[in-house]
């Protein structure tokens, strides 16, 4: 059993946000990179818990932009489509997760990610 940390209520709520503000890019270009960015530079200076899930959000946003850019080409052969199908939905659902364990206090590692930004 994960351990929760003693936060503030702003601290969660923040650290909430960096992960679902990631759902503006259904709505704009590249909103779900310059969401968490927003949130994470806003208040990586106030609070430890903030500024760790804000690089996870950060890292797991640049990392599946990554992915889906290596995915395109393939759909030319029809694999890729299945792929970003699939990506997407791993996306979504990590995003809630995350959400509501930083929003709980607590530890949430998203899967496939590269470290850009420690």
């Amino acid at each position: 059993m994960e351990e929760k940390i003693l936060l503030s209520e702003t601290e969660r709520n923040w650290a909430m946000l960096c992960h679902l503000s990631a759902f503006a890019g259904f709505f704009f270009p590249f909103g779900a990179i310059i969401g968490p960015l927003i949130c994470w530079l806003s208040k990586k200076d106030e609070s430890t818990w903030v500024n760790s899930n804000g690089r996870a959000s950060l890292n797991f946003q640049l990392s599946f932009l990554l992915y889906i850019v290596l995915t395109i080409p393939l759909c030319f052969i029809i694999i890729g489509i299945p792929i970003i199908v699939v990506l997407g939905t791993l996306k979504v659902i990590c995003i809630i997760i995350a959400s509501v364990k930083a929003a709980k206090g607590e530890n949430f590692r998203y899967p496939l990610v590269i470290p850009f930004i420690q």
